[in-house]
């Protein structure tokens, strides 16, 4: 009788061991099949940025791609971002690049891929934009053309348009007026801004943003065109004496992707960028605006200087003699000089769009009409 209560107690023990073991086992098995699940692969993203060292870059492009992207993507995309003249790319061939898929995600000045395309920097010509309000209408009415070319002719997906502060001249000397450039060393840094210099009868010389200073203390230029912040933010108020507000142009850019590269994104991260780079494009706007009046009040001292190192430079005032020379400087030799070196296809563009907006209508030059290539761009 003994041995078989003590045979009972030993399988009821057994039994309730086995019970447990099952539960436990079976109560895993959701928390388990939750783990197995796939993750969401980490879209990894390597983007070319705009110039180095001012505050496009480091106040607004670098911390959107670093710290916002993965907040607005809930960890999923992560991103590195390097400055395109820190990059080893050369700007001019960044169109190219962008095209070929080398770099998936970048930006380029207009400006400067005008090269390829001049018919992409009608928007920035010199002399065409005197002011901010000037200048968001016609890149309003310009950026479905330019969004048209760079996907039909690059494979690139138009993201964003950026503007850098008013580029404004810099000299080392006394000036008064435009026409005092008559003979100085200008330093430029477009083949746009290099043609204005040359119709008043100065000297252009492209040079890099960053060798602008040693440009002037080498003694290889009198004058340059730059932004008003960024010829503060990189000492250029200790080479220079004096400063004029006249708004030559205003360094777009344009932020894109490889359209394989861009389709490749899951929908709903292509949204999630869509919006915060709109978002950005806007801070970056309203940025330049506010930096373009307080980088002239920085380099002169004025009140007004917020965010910057205080200069003490002459500021040089706009007359309308100068305004009157700008709209000549447009329409006799900057919009003819682009035409001839862009062709037939730039005056269709031109007409059609900041044409109509400005009432300004251009005619081919006669030496392109039947030597130029239009069909060449984006091979």
């Amino acid at each position: 009788m003994m041995l078989r209560d003590e045979i009972f107690h030993f399988l009821s023990l057994r039994r309730a061991a086995v019970s447990a073991l099952l539960c436990a086992g079976l109560c895993l098995l959701p928390l388990a099949a939750a783990q197995a699940q796939p993750q969401e692969p980490m879209i990894s993203l390597k983007v070319v940025g705009g110039l180095a060292g001012v505050t496009q870059f480091t106040k607004f492009e670098k911390p959107f791609w670093q710290d916002e992207v993965p907040r607005l993507t809930n960890g999923r995309v992560v991103a590195e971002i390097h400055p395109f003249d820190q990059s080893g790319f050369n700007g001019q061939e960044m169109l190219q690049l962008m095209r070929l898929g080398v770099v998936s995600f970048g930006t380029a000045l207009l400006a400067q891929v005008a090269a390829d395309d001049p018919e992409l920097n009608a928007v920035d010509l010199p002399a065409l934009n005197p002011d901010m309000k000037t200048l968001r209408r016609t890149v309003e009415v310009y950026r479905p053309l330019v969004a048209r070319n760079l996907a039909t002719l690059y494979d690139v997906e138009l993201l964003a348009i950026y503007a850098y502060p008013a580029q404004v001249l810099f000299c080392a000397t006394e000036f008064t007026t435009l026409r005092d450039m008559a003979g100085r060393r200008v330093r430029t840094s477009s083949v746009g801004q290099s043609e204005m210099m040359a119709a008043l009868d100065a000297i252009p010389i492209q040079i890099p943003f960053a060798k602008i200073v040693d440009a002037f203390r080498r003694e290889v230029v009198d004058c340059a065109i730059t932004g008003t912040r960024s010829g503060g933010e990189i000492g250029l108020p200790e080479v220079t004496t004096h400063i004029s507000p006249f708004a030559i142009s205003w360094g777009l850019s344009f932020f894109g992707a490889n359209r394989a590269a861009w389709a490749q994104l899951p929908p709903e991260v292509r949204e999630q960028l869509r919006g915060g780079i709109r978002r950005l494009e806007a801070t970056i706007w309203e940025a330049a605006e506010r930096e373009t009046e307080a980088g002239l009040a920085c380099d002169t001292g004025s009140p007004g200087c917020v965010g910057g190192r205080a200069y003490h430079m002459k500021l040089v005032p706009v007359t309308p003699a100068d305004e009157a020379l700008r709209k000549r400087l447009l329409v006799q030799a900057i919009l003819p000089s682009w035409i001839s070196r862009c062709g037939p296809e730039c005056v269709e563009a031109w007409n059609s769009t900041l044409g109509v907006e400005l009432g300004i209508p251009v005619k081919p030059a006669p030496e392109e009409r039947a030597s130029h290539d239009g069909g060449s761009r984006g091979r």
